[in-house]
């Protein structure tokens, strides 16, 4: 300050006992962990550096709105685990998937999704996309012949989940790419529950991944946040054209916990992987479950294509036990250590009933269309001795 004098109480509050750049303090700080920039706002040099950076001539921060130092430093690892240009990141897995269509989508264009997708995406493709004058049509990924008939002149994007939710359906993202891109549009693949660990549909041919980092990246069960990675002109429209004016932005402090998620990511899926498989094998012999869909198994009708674009087949499994809807109630009822909740990719097993849950934005037709039976359970297995989670299965399928 040019005028040497005592500062202010409030001053003082504000910027400490000496006016720092809170930046540059004098001496380079190699920190370990990814520091977390919790600033609305960042300051310029002067009046010529701010305008430059808003006339995009200069790369900086100006606004955690439109960047933020953790949330690129998030944004960069996602790029780079997904063989990407660039990445994104938003409040939400349904805020990527929003700002995503939002952004490459107008009225009069047309989404070709899968018809077995999170029920929170299905409300938005069918009520709330079609209000900005964008239709869907949902059909079956696994019958490339449906997703080929169902593109025409007005189609931009075609997007479609693997493992689909909550069936396990695995697509071909090879086959489903060469449809989008002879069609002249664009592959997204929502890789929530395989991770970029598991799978890497951008290496198969997908234009774009999308993920509710809220699930495995996150891994804890204590943040909610979604990613988007894919080329460097499709995720700067989004950006410039969507996130950047609406704003579904996700914090610093999310973008943190997840970085600190995939540190541990690898060995996360291992566990999940393993212990899925065996919890699968074991409830496809157990003689109150009428059927088990999990890509490991041999059973799956899509076992050989997940093997061929996978690395390990997740944590999630569906199942169905005899007596259907009150009885796979029961179930989730006299579960003692799994626990009953939505999501997936937590720490903890969890269990949940999709019908009434997580797809209850489904009609019963659209249910049946998607192959989610009334008395579907799917089970998303945590970190715990798989034996104990067998255990706790066991004795809840004992008193139906």
């Amino acid at each position: 300050m040019s005028e040497k004098r005592e500062l202010k109480f409030s001053t003082i509050a504000v910027h400490g006992r000496k006016h720092l750049d809170k930046h540059e303090l004098g001496r380079p700080i190699r920190s370990v962990s990814t520091p977390i920039f919790m600033s609305s706002t960042f300051a310029f040099e002067n009046a010529d550096h701010g305008a430059r950076l808003f006339a995009g001539e200069e790369e900086g921060y100006i606004y955690t709105r439109i960047g933020n130092p953790t949330t690129q430093a998030l944004e960069k690892e996602i790029a780079y685990l997904e063989g990407a240009e660039v990445g994104l990141a938003f409040a939400s897995g349904m805020a990527a998937e929003a700002h995503t269509f939002l952004g490459v989508c107008g009225a009069g264009d047309k989404i070709v999704s899968g018809d077995t997708i999170y029920g929170g995406t299905h409300a938005l493709i069918t009520t709330v996309l079609p209000r900005f004058g964008i239709r869907t049509q949902e059909v079956n990924f696994c019958d490339l012949a449906q997703v080929e008939a169902a593109v025409d002149e007005r189609t931009r994007v075609l997007f479609f989940e693997t493992p689909a939710n909550p069936t396990l359906g695995v697509v071909d993202i090879a086959a489903v790419a060469e449809i989008a891109h002879r069609k002249n549009a664009l592959a997204i693949v929502d890789n929530t529950f395989a991770t970029p660990y598991l799978q890497n549909p951008i290496a198969l041919g997908a234009d774009a991944v999308i993920h509710s980092a809220t699930k495995y990246i996150g891994g804890h069960g204590d943040c909610v946040a979604g990613l988007l990675a894919g080329k460097k002109d499709f995720v700067d429209r989004v950006a410039h054209e969507s996130l950047h004016e609406i704003g579904g932005i996700i914090s610093p402090f999310n973008a943190w916990l997840l970085l600190r998620g995939l540190k541990t990511l690898p060995v996360r899926m291992d566990r999940h992987s393993q212990s899925a498989l065996e919890v699968a094998k074991y409830l496809s012999f157990h003689p109150k479950v009428t059927w088990v869909s999990y890509p490991g198994l041999k059973t799956h009708p899509q076992h050989e294509l997940a093997r061929r674009q996978m690395r390990a087949f997740s944590g999630v499994i569906a199942f169905e036990v005899r007596g259907g809807r009150e009885a796979g109630r029961r179930v989730l009822d006299t579960c003692e250590l799994c626990t009953v909740a939505v999501s997936l990719g937590d720490v903890d097993t969890l269990i949940q009933h999709p019908a009434s849950m997580t797809h209850h934005t489904y009609s019963k037709e659209a249910l049946a269309a998607a192959g989610i039976s009334e008395g579907l359970i799917r089970l998303s297995v945590g970190l715990e001795d798989v034996d104990d989670i067998i255990a706790d299965l066991k004795q809840a399928l004992a008193r139906l």
